[in-house]
């Protein structure tokens, strides 16, 4: 439950008074007695009667009625319309598609449409790879989902998820000037879903699945990284992981430990807990513990899941079995993805020396940090109001851009792991600090950084198609 105002819940009050002194100030005050953060003031009608339209931030929807209900009480004051700003933000969608190239003369209508356009259809149908340099594909991001596991929301379909996928289209374009649209599907048959992607992909230079129910999700990534020649990125796994490697990565320098040496406790083996652990393992962590709600997965038991049994088989060296107080003992890291107050102080006391905890179910983590503090060295969160947090957009923007600069057929594990490491060096060593172990998520440099690092990697796994670097579509011959 959010505790202190926030924009999320903003909303703006029409409030009608009397021109008198002092009635603003009794209405400021009576927001502010009401637990309201008062924002921008501004005059809508001065006259005998007046109006303003007072932005407000309350805690949630009902705190927001409750302080319109205490201002309209207010003797001669009226809240004559009230607006959830959030809502307003999202009226007709928050995206749209404008022309690079204006249409105003008969002159630019015959060459970007007919007669003009065909020479450069019949270019593409000679090589299709020209669809990188004469379309919308060289910079363009599909963001695909089915609905059914929406943030903390869950199955709510492919209409309620479209804000959603709007929302991480503006992301791709504000932060890194990819164009990216959402695509949602009203299916959630696995071959249904793959060969409608699959169907669309010749528009696209790029894959982004999100907000997919596990363990479909995981099949879906797999045969489309299989079957298609650009990259599918599948942000609740990797985008994750990427971010959680560059925060250990950076974690260390500060505790002064290595990755081989690391014990490290992954509470939540699903999607994002699965490709953290695959990504810590590639990054030379050799003794990870995995857990589900049922205790320690071990290969002995006979309930897991496909991707529960690859982290069973692959981790866990001395095969310990029982309860997250069982294997927390001498833990260096505790990474949790999975539910509220599961970690304990009485944990974190009987950890490692200066234990690291990234402690990222949200809205509430597993350990909330005011607890933690004075026994964690180093804590982090999937939160926005806390230090360090985790957060995918951190990741899912530069390592796009990275894999469309490059061209690339897939992404690789090279490309993520270069991500990461890009990620990590975007804060110089001498800066960190316990709250400063991943950079904010409008830093500028991350970006460029992590493209280029991406674009590197690419090149060097034979993922980027860097014969294409070198054409020249104007040297196409005339068709």
């Amino acid at each position: 439950m959010q505790t202190t105002p926030s924009a999320s819940y903003s909303v703006t009050l029409r409030v009608e008074y009397p021109n008198q002194t002092g009635v603003v100030g009794k209405i400021l005050t009576t927001i502010a007695e009401a637990g309201g953060d008062t924002g921008a003031v501004d005059i809508v009608r001065q006259g005998k009667q007046s109006s303003r339209d007072i932005t407000v931030n309350a805690r949630d929807s009902e705190h927001a009625r409750q302080i319109a209900e205490a201002v309209d009480e207010l003797s001669e004051v009226r809240v004559i319309n009230y607006s959830d700003r959030t809502f307003l933000a999202h009226m007709g969608g928050k995206i749209e598609v404008k022309p690079k190239v204006s249409v105003k003369t008969r002159d630019a209508l015959s060459m970007v449409y007919t007669p003009g356009v065909a020479r450069v259809c019949r270019a593409i149908a000679d090589d299709t790879e020209q669809a990188f340099n004469l379309t919308v594909k060289r910079n363009t991001i599909a963001v695909v989902s089915d609905g059914t596991a929406v943030l903390g929301l869950g199955d709510v379909g492919p209409e309620a998820a479209m804000p959603v996928m709007e929302g991480k289209a503006m992301l791709f374009k504000e932060l890194a000037d990819v164009d990216a649209y959402p695509i949602c599907l009203s299916c959630t048959d696995t071959e249904e879903i793959i060969t409608t992607i699959k169907n669309i992909a010749p528009g696209f230079g790029g894959i982004n699945l999100e907000d997919i129910a596990s363990p479909r999700c995981f099949e879906i990534e797999e045969r489309l990284q299989e079957e298609l020649n650009i990259p599918v990125f599948h942000d609740d796994q990797h985008g994750t992981a990427v971010v959680v490697l560059a925060a250990v990565i950076n974690s260390l320098k500060i505790v002064d430990k290595e990755m081989e040496n690391l014990k490290v406790v992954v509470n939540g083996v699903g999607a994002s807990g699965s490709a953290c652990t695959k990504i810590l393992l590639s990054a030379g962590v050799k003794n990870i513990i995995g857990l589900d709600s049922k205790g320690v997965v071990h290969p002995d038991r006979e309930d897991l899941s496909p991707m529960e049994r690859w982290v069973a088989e692959n981790t866990n060296p001395e095969r310990l079995t029982g309860e997250l107080s069982d294997v927390i003992v001498g833990a260096d890291l505790f990474l949790g993805l999975s539910v509220p107050d599961v970690l304990t102080v009485d944990h974190l006391d009987s950890m490692a020396e200066d234990p690291i905890v990234f402690a990222m179910a949200n809205p509430d983590p597993e350990i909330a940090p005011e607890e933690a503090e004075g026994r964690a060295r180093i804590m982090a969160t999937g939160r926005s109001d806390y230090p360090n947090q985790i957060n995918n957009t951190l990741c899912f923007p530069g390592i796009f851009r990275g894999a469309l600069d490059s061209r690339a057929r897939k992404m690789d594990e090279k490309m993520m792991l270069a991500a990461a490491y890009a990620l990590a060096d975007v804060i110089p060593e001498e800066d960190l600090s316990e709250d400063y172990i991943i950079p904010g998520v409008f830093d500028e440099r991350i970006v460029p950084t992590m493209s280029e690092a991406v674009q590197e990697a690419a090149r060097e796994s034979g993922s980027a198609r860097t014969s294409l670097e070198e054409e020249d579509p104007l040297e196409a011959p005339p068709q």
